[in-house]
């Protein structure tokens, strides 16, 4: 069968094509090697100036801290001991209440053999107290469910 059509051979551009392009062209990416290391000794030692100025302000409050509690610390010493001595007081009125009765009895004789003082334990303080209160001085405000 004959076509009416004519054929047309595709042809290449009058003056040919250009050249093919078969090099790697990558863009330049980032900074040189020595923009980045010298980025890096700037950040370290930016880094390193403010640590240096953190450590100080955090041994200055560190200072306040200790300077406030060797200030504070007489009047809790005190406090504490007003409070062993209240107690103590008062453990001595209930026991001379309670043996009033047992001849012999010498009221707040110490159980230690000395004549130096010794720091009641809890028990010792507590003993007369009720079981809610010694808890309260035995472990503090914590709750146990």
């Amino acid at each position: 069968m004959a076509s009416s059509s004519t054929f047309r051979q595709e042809m290449p551009p009058k003056g040919g094509y250009g050249p093919i392009d078969y090099k790697r062209h990558l863009p330049k990416r980032g900074f040189s090697g020595y923009a980045m290391f010298a980025g890096c000794g700037l950040i370290m030692a930016c880094g390193y100036f403010t640590q240096r100025m953190g450590n100080k302000k955090r041994r200055l409050l560190q200072r306040e801290d200790r300077e406030a509690y060797l200030a504070i610390m007489p009047l809790v010493e005190v406090e504490t001991d007003r409070d062993i001595l209240k107690r103590l007081k008062f453990n001595q009125a209930q026991e001379a209440l309670i043996m009033k009765d047992v001849a012999g009895w010498n009221v707040g004789e110490s159980v230690y053999n000395t004549d130096r003082w010794i720091d009641p334990c809890i028990e010792d303080l507590y003993y007369l107290a009720p079981n809610k209160e010694k808890d309260k001085a035995s472990f503090g405000y914590n709750q146990f469910v």
